[in-house]
Order: structure tokens, then sequence, then C-alpha cells
């Protein structure tokens, strides 16, 4: 066989041994993907038609439609609920942020997309950038188990954290009562909050990118190598960018190639 036939037929065949079976991905012959409801940058409901639309749809959907394979989108309440319910086998991919407490019954895939995180003060704070957030005398709040709460746990130093339940009301109920000094979110969140919270303003700068991953079964190496040559492709192809812009939600970002998810010590 010569050099050019041998070429021809490896890349004819390395899709076939790169692949994985519609079965292997979803045994129910339906792709279940669990995804966090009440994060925007994930999915959000169409109000008329009540269908959830977003980044984390696209991607599940096309990822589906390459295995042949119908889609549900299964929304959870939080982080803890998307990764539960893929360990257990209640969905057979996730879309959650990564973080190193988060790291053991699931697999995580590579980054696909980072969510920038910043906070909300009252328009007469003193803190001006997310470099003044650290302060002896500051309250700093986030939601329960939110990633950038985790992130807050890991580096304020000085500053008191405070967990809220993860609404909006409860955040704004304790800047009414003078229990907090800044509440920390992503900017979709945060943009949405103001518009009913005219005294207050969103710092211009980010503390960091919420690396969000797409976890599989820890037993399953050839789901997690498919799903990351999935990621490659969607985010070569444009996919990932258009799904990104098609979802209008602010400070979101294609993560470049090589994101990795972050080592357990970051």
């Amino acid at each position: 066989m010569s050099k050019v036939a041998i070429l021809a037929f490896a890349l004819l065949i390395c899709p076939l041994l790169n692949s994985v079976r519609a079965d292997d991905l979803a045994p129910g012959a339906t792709l279940r993907a669990v995804f966090l409801a009440g994060n925007p940058a994930q999915a959000v409901r169409d109000p008329t038609r009540g269908e959830y639309r977003g980044a984390a749809v696209d991607l599940a959907a096309e990822l589906a439609k390459r295995h042949g394979l119908p889609l549900k989108m299964i929304p959870s309440a939080n982080p803890n609920a998307v990764i539960e319910a893929v360990a257990k086998g209640d969905a057979d991919i996730g879309f959650v942020a990564f973080a190193p407490e988060r790291v053991g019954s699931v697999a995580f895939s590579q980054v696909y997309m980072l969510v920038q995180q910043s906070f909300i003060v009252p328009d007469i704070s003193r803190i001006k950038s997310v470099k003044d957030i650290d302060a002896a005398d500051l309250r700093i709040a986030a939601g329960a188990g939110d990633s950038i709460t985790l992130y807050l746990k890991r580096k304020l130093k000085q500053a008191k954290l405070v967990e809220t339940d993860n609404t909006p009301a409860d955040a704004k109920r304790r800047f009414e009562a003078g229990e907090i000094d800044a509440f920390g979110a992503n900017r979709q969140r945060l943009t949405t909050m103001l518009k009913d919270m005219p005294r207050y303003r969103i710092l211009p700068d980010s503390l960091f990118g919420v690396p969000q991953t797409i976890i599989v079964p820890k037993d399953k190496p050839e789901v997690l190598a498919s799903v990351n040559r999935f990621i490659d492709d969607a985010r070569s192809s444009g996919l990932l960018q258009s799904a990104i812009e098609k979802s209008g939600i602010v400070g979101l970002s294609a993560a470049p190639g090589g994101s990795w998810t972050p080592s357990v010590a970051d």
C-alpha cells in the first residue's frame, strides 16, 4: 500500500476510533443533560414558550445531534444537584463550573467557557474595584454553594464572607438591612439585579472567570475523551462562539484551546 493510500486510510478511520458509541454516551437512548437553571450563563427560560435557551442548550443539542440522539434538558437547583444527578446516573452529562471542592464523584471536561464574576455595591460605597473587596471591616456576600463563594472562601483573608440563599431577594434584603457591603455573582446576574436597584452599581472589573465544564460519570473515560474532542471541535468550528453570542448573556467568553480544568491547588 502506498504512503498516500495509508494516509488516506488513517484519516478515514481516525474519526471512527475517536468517537464514542451513542449507547455509551446515553444508555437510555436519550441524552439527558442537567444544568443549573438559575445560572443565565448556562441557559435562560423563555417566558412565553417555557423553553430553555443558551450556550449549554446549544452545545447539548449539537452533541445529541452528532450521535443521533434525542435530547432532554434537566433543570437543576444548584451545582451540587447537577453533580449528584450525573454521579447517580439520573443524567448522562452535566453543565457545571469546576471548583476544587467539587472533585471526586464525577469527571470534569476541559474548560469550554469563562463566566466573569464581579460585585454590586451601593453607589456611596468606598469600594471602587475588586481589589478593594478584602478589607477587615467589610462583609462580602455571595450565594451559598456558588463558584464565587467557593473562591472567596479560599481567597478572602480579612473580609467576612456572608452566604445568601441564592435569591436576589435575599441579597437585596441584606443590603437594605445594612448586613452586607457587597454582593458577588456573575455579571449577567448582577446586571439583571440592578434593574430593581437604582442606588447601586456594578464594579467595572472582574474578580475572576469561572471555568465552565461538562461533567460525565467518573467510570466513563471514553465518554470524557469524546466530550473533550467535541469541545475542541465546537471551539475551532465557531459553534461555541456562536452559541455564546446568540445567548446575549453579559460577561461570557470562549475559553482558549488547552484550557483544562485547574489543579485542585488553584
